[in-house]
């Protein structure tokens, strides 16, 4: 679809933006937009690391975890 876009179609298309929005306006879009963009970035990064075990999380999980049998009272020894 965009492979179609030539660097005509890009300028008739900045020169609207730019004839709907002003010259003063355009730098804060462009800011806005960054800004957002980061941000959307930021969380799928964020969302990705989430889904990745970390290495201490790792060590966690290999550590041997107590018996609960161990926790179970014992009679003394009569001796």
């Amino acid at each position: 679809m965009f492979k179609q876009l030539g660097p005509t179609e890009i300028l008739l298309i900045l020169g609207v933006v730019l004839l709907l929005f002003g010259g003063r306006k355009l730098p804060e879009l462009a800011r806005g937009s960054g800004r957002a963009l980061r941000i959307f970035k930021s969380e799928i990064k964020e969302a990705s690391d989430d889904d990745k075990p970390t290495a201490e999380q790792a060590r966690e999980q290999r550590v041997v975890k107590p018996d609960p049998a161990d926790d179970v009272p014992r009679r003394a020894d009569p001796s």
